[in-house]
């Protein structure tokens, strides 16, 4: 495999988490990073060894030398960045979720079909070791037919206006942040979109959901219960339950183990990671360019058109609009 050079567009917490991770690969190279504020670049390039600084993304997008752009500013400006940067010829990993809404996600895919260019959302949680061995575990049938998926994902934060976590003009949240963890798990797990969904939110002082609840059901009678919260901390786990066992994943969005329950015996894996995880989504993305693909067989873009098709539909249940829906 040839050594990629990644540009890394924001200089926040996940794109520090995200660099942490790609100093493992031999592969690849964080060579460019670009921010608003060019002395935030030039301490993020120090950190982290990058060649290019740049204080704003155009010079980012234009730098002929990057192969792959990892988008990680907050959810509102995702389109505008996943869509130059294919435009400018370069192969994009977009932070989850892709966007604001469908209509914004369908935007971004149809570009890089255009462009032929690789796209792919940064579901970071689906390429690590304890998720994939789950895939496996349920490919060859460890628990059974799966019945019924059991997650949560919710955390305590502190209300602040204007952070993007309560702020909606930036499409906060606890659905749009955490609770397309859930999601994305259901979809991986059953394969297919539920057929009847039902959903409660928590509208906060600030305009956002600090709570949403949901319930899916599925064509054969398979079910999943879903919770987020920005204002409440839940165990954070994930519990596949099928027709012979089941799985168990402590703190699931990033976990390092799972427990396999079948009757009296209980099988423990232990999947940890080095740095941050995040190694493992830059990998597939390399491996899948490598290969010549444009997208990936684990995280197809039909598949995160459908997932935000169906956050989309809990907003609207829910009566939650941002202002990045009437654009």
């Amino acid at each position: 495999m040839k050594k990629y050079k990644w540009g890394i567009l924001a200089t926040g917490r996940i794109a520090n988490d995200f660099a942490r991770g790609l100093a493992v690969l031999p592969d690849a190279s964080t060579y460019a990073v670009a921010s608003r504020d060019i002395n935030k670049a030039k301490d993020f390039a120090a950190k982290y060894g990058c060649e290019k600084a740049y204080g704003s993304y155009q010079e980012l997008y234009d730098d002929p030398d990057i192969d792959i752009i990892y988008i990680g500013t907050p959810n509102t400006h995702h389109e505008e960045a996943a869509v130059k940067s294919l435009e400018r010829g370069k192969a994009v990993l977009c932070e989850k979720p892709f966007a604001v809404n469908a209509r914004q996600t369908e935007r971004i895919i149809q570009c890089a079909r255009k462009n032929n260019l690789f796209l792919m959302e940064a579901a970071w949680t689906r390429f690590l070791p304890v998720l994939c061995k789950t895939r496996e575990l349920i490919k060859e049938g460890a628990i059974g037919k799966v019945r019924h998926v059991n997650s949560d994902f919710g955390f305590m934060a502190n209300i602040n206006p204007e952070h993007r976590l309560f702020n909606p003009a930036l499409a906060g949240g606890s659905l749009l942040d955490v609770g397309v963890y859930n999601i994305y798990l259901c979809s991986m797990v059953f394969g297919k979109q539920p057929v009847d969904v039902h959903s409660k939110m928590t509208i906060g002082s600030t305009g956002v959901d600090e709570e949403c609840s949901i319930k899916f059901d599925y064509d054969e009678g398979e079910s999943a219960f879903l919770f987020s919260a920005l204002r409440l901390r839940t165990p954070l786990s994930a519990y596949i339950f099928g027709t012979e066992g089941h799985i168990e994943i402590p703190i699931f969005w990033k976990g390092s183990s799972l427990k396999l329950v079948k009757r009296e015996k209980v099988e423990e894996f232990n999947l940890s990671y080095m740095a941050t995880g995040y190694q493992y989504e830059a990998q597939e993305v390399m491996e899948c360019i490598e290969k010549g693909l444009k997208e990936s067989p684990i995280m197809p873009l039909d598949e995160s058109l459908t997932n935000i098709k169906m956050v989309d539909r809990i907003r609207r249940d829910n009566n939650l609009r941002f202002p990045a829906d009437e654009e």
